[in-house]
């Protein structure tokens, strides 16, 4: 996510889809009352909204490292700040923290998470969600064209996987002593149009792609990518495209 350049347009192409996890996070946290809630990692800020909405008398804080995502979050009405959530620290009033998929862009954020849950009040909350299909086709076979030899060297995407399994998570939490709730789901999305796996992934995986080719290279890149995903995940009699999707969730509360 640090340094790299987004789309808030594109990224909420799947709106819906993108959408669902979140609300299934928020659906864990128990808080009632509580006096700030922070998001990191806000995006465009159609999700911070309801935040707002839930807790109407809290504080809302949310932060992004994107100046896109910052401008369109307050475009929205939030009151978005740009920042690295690597050098953020909860206030002393901060009883609920949210960060839905964003830790997936930020390497060694395990140390991170055991820092920002220490730090926080007694009986705060904390919930993360972050995607777990670093080994799909979707992820794999972009992976794969980045090594072949036109692409290597120019573009490149991780081979190690950006997240931890939900148990490293549950380990996590419960060492820093907090009650914890850690859990996986498979998402099969339905997606319609044509390339509909090409364009989610566009928004999301392949930014870091995009930001280091001119218009011809993405062009050129998005072309051979395409018939392999379309390999991968076919389109139905029906014209739709079945995507499935991994996440990982977890919620803390600080003990």
């Amino acid at each position: 996510m640090m340094g790299t350049s987004w789309d808030p347009e594109l990224y909420l192409r799947f709106d819906d889809h993108r959408a669902r996890p979140f609300f299934d996070l928020l659906a864990r946290i128990g808080a009632t009352a509580p006096r700030r809630v922070v998001d990191l990692g806000c995006g465009p800020g159609q999700l911070t909204t309801v935040l707002s909405r839930r807790w109407p008398a809290a504080t809302v804080e949310a932060l992004d490292s994107s100046p896109e995502m910052v401008e369109a979050a307050r475009g929205r009405g939030v009151a978005a700040e740009l920042g690295d959530v690597r050098q953020w620290l909860p206030a002393a009033d901060t009883d609920v923290v949210v960060t839905n998929a964003v830790l997936q862009w930020v390497p060694g954020h395990t140390a991170l998470l055991h820092r920002w849950l220490t730090a926080l009040p007694a009986g705060a909350w904390f919930g993360m969600q972050v995607p777990g299909n670093h080994r799909s086709p979707s992820h794999t076979l972009a992976r794969e064209l980045t090594e072949e030899p036109r692409w290597r060297g120019a573009v490149a995407l991780g081979e190690e996987d950006p997240v931890a399994e939900p148990v490293e998570y549950a380990q996590l939490f419960a060492g820093a002593g907090a009650e914890v709730d850690v859990w996986e789901t498979t998402y099969t999305h339905r997606l319609t149009g044509a390339d509909p796996v090409l364009a989610w992934i566009c928004a999301t995986v392949l930014r870091p792609v995009r930001d280091a080719l001119d218009d011809a290279g993405w062009a050129a890149f998005r072309a051979e990518l395409a018939p392999r995903l379309r390999t991968a995940y076919p389109m139905q009699a029906d014209g739709t495209t079945w995507f499935p999707f991994r996440r990982i969730f977890a919620v803390a509360r600080r003990g």
